[in-house]
């Protein structure tokens, strides 16, 4: 997949696993891989991708959550209400992402893993959630919150 990157919550959540002492999958529902194709927009080949790389990584008992970000735009307002710029690259779509400290990604380059945080790694690290209001709601963000606060109590949460 183009521009491939291991994205979001289950690197934030790996770190707090690892912080506050817990199994290293606790709390982890899913595992995000995005990419950018903007030669292929079709749901079709979306699909196929998730299917294969769900097929690879079987074994590790998580769901695999696969999509290309250059076209989240062609569904985005049915699922959430509003409509939403085009992505221009994946880093672009990881600069939205709802927490700064989930707006975090990894990728292989050349041997080693290059980091991609629009934010700073400073939240991430300091276990502090604090919301990135570039296209999150405050009702997500707070049920956000919730769910992660029960799971990671050591959390330091900043208000909406």
């Amino acid at each position: 997949m183009p521009d491939c990157w291991l994205v979001a919550g289950c690197l934030a959540q790996t770190v707090w696993n690892d912080a506050f002492g817990v199994p290293a999958t606790h709390g982890i529902s899913d595992i995000d891989l995005v990419y950018f194709d903007g030669e292929d927009l079709s749901a079709e080949t979306e699909a196929g991708h998730a299917t294969r790389v769900r097929a690879l990584f079987a074994d590790l008992g998580l769901w695999i959550d696969v999509k290309n970000e250059a076209r989240v735009h062609l569904w985005y307002a049915e699922k959430f209400g509003t409509a939403l710029e085009r992505y221009v690259s994946t880093e672009d779509a990881i600069t939205t992402f709802p927490t700064t400290s989930t707006a975090v990604g990894v990728q292989p380059r050349a041997g080693e893993l290059h980091v991609f945080a629009p934010y700073g790694l400073s939240d991430l690290l300091g276990m502090i959630v604090r919301p990135n209001k570039k296209q999150i709601t405050q009702a997500v963000y707070e049920a956000k919150v919730k769910k992660w606060q029960a799971r990671w109590p050591g959390l330091r949460i900043v208000a909406w």
